[in-house]
């Protein structure tokens, strides 16, 4: 439910009657079919199939259960009511797979935040061996990895003792900036580059609009290399979301911040997730990382429009009528998009023909609100071909990572978050103002018609500003920094 995993107990009762089995407690389609692989397996491992009348019960009943990851245990289950298998010790295991028609265990998604649960019940955890690499990021789990039925039978009667696998230290994450594209492979853009390492500094959203072939996407993909490594906390949480998301857990990524960049065709389930079963959508998928909206405007405005809430609240909590599923979504959001349809709106080639009206259209598709939760917009122009030819002098993306490592260090040790995150009363307390930074700033909000909502933003980005340059107090030059970022807006 969300990325919390609940417990379910597999009940078996066997009695005299005509042969036949049944589930009960709201299994979907994938559990009901269940009981022809589960008997597949079972009597092509050589077990014998009770021909009795057979009840499997999944409690708690009013918890819809979907996937096969119940076949393992149903299986066991009825190997126990059958008295084929011994009782005593099964009280000591959690069971999670599925099970082919020769009995073999398959891989599940979801076992990371099963494997956090079950350590809480001090029990060992039966997986397939494919989920291994998954499962051991959970410190201090006994883990029974089995390929086949058997397997974990042979245990059970003491005739072959399978090992239990434990981590005892958690993996540390690390973020190797060589991972993702450098920031050196982009020419010119320094104003660009510039407001790239405030957004990273303080985890703010950036806006990018100019012409195609300008830099916008490769800028963006340098964002996540000049970002700080993840807490041990984060690199769980991602995990988390990623292994209820995908059936092939890739354990090679632990610890790298996700960047992710869904088409404009996405839906609005795609982007926020959702299903009858619901699922994590990108966003979630972005969580503690960055989501990379191109081409914004081509989005639809519905779509758009329900990023609102997650960011601000980091968090999307999706409603449905069985039930209520809560995923985290603590993304930084950069986007990009064209002046125009046609992009070249105020080209000096004068190859822009698009009406005022079509350009009206465009831009509109953005809302007000949503241009407010965006922290910093920017322009990103057409560079003479000389400027980017005699850029030479270009800081790689570990030379801005050390700076956006220690601002980032000094949000921490003031608030434990960076300064995207700060509410009210925090920016009233750190980003204090003289009187006459005060009155510059309410000549700019006036004369750029920003909301109270984009005020405070000014105030934390100028916060950000002030930390990368290791100042206690916000400066001047640091406000009309900040003050800039906004000033695409009135356009």
């Amino acid at each position: 439910m969300g990325i919390q995993a609940l417990p379910v107990t597999i009940e078996v009762h066997m009695t005299n009657g005509l042969p036949r089995l049944s589930i009960v407690g709201l299994p979907e389609t994938a559990v009901k079919e269940s009981q022809d692989r589960v008997r597949s397996a079972l009597l092509n491992s050589q077990f014998e199939f009770p021909l009795q009348r057979i009840t499997i019960n999944l409690a708690p009943a009013d918890l819809p259960k979907e996937g096969g990851r119940f076949d393992l245990a149903i299986a066991l289950g009825i190997l126990a009511a059958s008295r084929q298998i011994p009782l005593s010790e099964l009280e000591q295991y959690e069971f999670l797979g599925e099970l082919a028609l020769g009995g073999e265990v398959r891989p599940i998604s979801g076992v990371l935040p099963a494997a956090l649960e079950i350590r809480k019940d001090h029990r060992k955890m039966v997986i397939p061996v494919q989920n291994l690499e998954e499962a051991v990021m959970v410190s201090n789990l006994p883990i029974l990895p089995i390929k086949h039925l058997l397997d974990i039978c042979e245990h059970l009667h003491k005739v072959e003792i399978i090992i239990p696998v434990c981590s005892i230290v958690p993996p540390v994450p690390l973020q190797n900036p060589a991972t993702f594209p450098d920031l050196s492979d982009v020419r010119g853009q320094h104003h660009a580059k510039r407001a790239l390492e405030v957004a990273a500094a303080g985890g703010h959203n950036l806006l990018m609009v100019g012409p195609p072939g300008t830099g916008k996407t490769m800028l963006a993909s340098r964002m996540p290399g000049i970002l700080p490594s993840m807490t041990e906390s984060e690199a769980l949480e991602t995990s988390i979301v990623n292994s209820i998301a995908q059936q092939n857990f890739d354990a090679s990524l632990w610890g790298i911040r996700p960047f992710r960049t869904p088409h404009h065709t996405a839906s609005g389930v795609a982007l926020v997730g959702g299903g009858s079963q619901p699922r994590p959508g990108e966003i979630s998928l972005a969580h503690n990382g960055v989501l990379f909206l191109d081409e914004l405007p081509e989005f639809s405005k519905h779509v758009l429009e329900v990023l609102r809430e997650p960011l601000e609240s980091g968090q999307i909590v999706i409603s449905r009528a069985a039930r209520q599923a809560e995923f985290p979504a603590n993304f930084q959001l950069i986007a990009a998009m064209n002046p125009c349809p046609c992009g070249y709106q105020g080209d000096p080639s004068g190859r822009c023909h698009c009406s005022p009206e079509q350009i009206r259209r465009y831009r509109t598709k953005i809302s007000g609100p949503l241009l407010d939760r965006i922290d910093l917009l920017i322009e990103v122009p057409n560079l003479p071909r000389l400027e980017l030819r005699e850029d030479n002098q270009r800081e790689t993306s570990a030379q801005v990572r050390e700076r956006v490592v220690k601002a980032r260090e000094i949000q921490i040790q003031r608030f434990a978050k960076p300064n995207s995150r700060l509410n009210n009363r925090e920016i009233e307390q750190i980003c204090r103002l003289t009187e006459r930074d005060e009155r510059l700033l309410d000549t700019a909000i006036e004369q750029l018609g920003l909301s109270a909502r984009a005020w405070y933003r000014i105030l934390k980005v100028s916060r950000t500003i002030a930390d990368l340059a290791n100042k206690e107090s916000i400066e001047t030059s640091h406000l009309m920094e900040a003050i800039t970022y906004r000033r695409l807006e009135r356009k």
